[in-house]
């Protein structure tokens, strides 16, 4: 089983793996996503089945902020 991470952040994760959160996010197939982010990011604890963890959700809304906030 995955151990989730708790002091990850967006900026520790690969452009690819934050691809595949945007794309589990915007609740398209898991068939656009890279397996091998897909497989890191269940081992990180961010994903789980088809879908994103809580943990994924709020790293994904921090990095919106962020963004807006620049």
């Amino acid at each position: 089983m995955g151990q989730v991470i708790d002091d990850i952040s967006w900026a520790d994760l690969t452009p690819t793996e934050q691809r595949a959160i945007a794309v589990l996010a915007a609740g398209m197939s898991r068939e656009l996503c890279d397996a091998f982010a897909l497989r890191t990011l269940k081992r990180f604890g961010l994903v789980k089945g088809s879908g994103l963890t809580p943990k994924a959700e709020e790293l994904r809304r921090a990095a919106i902020l962020q963004t807006l906030r620049a």
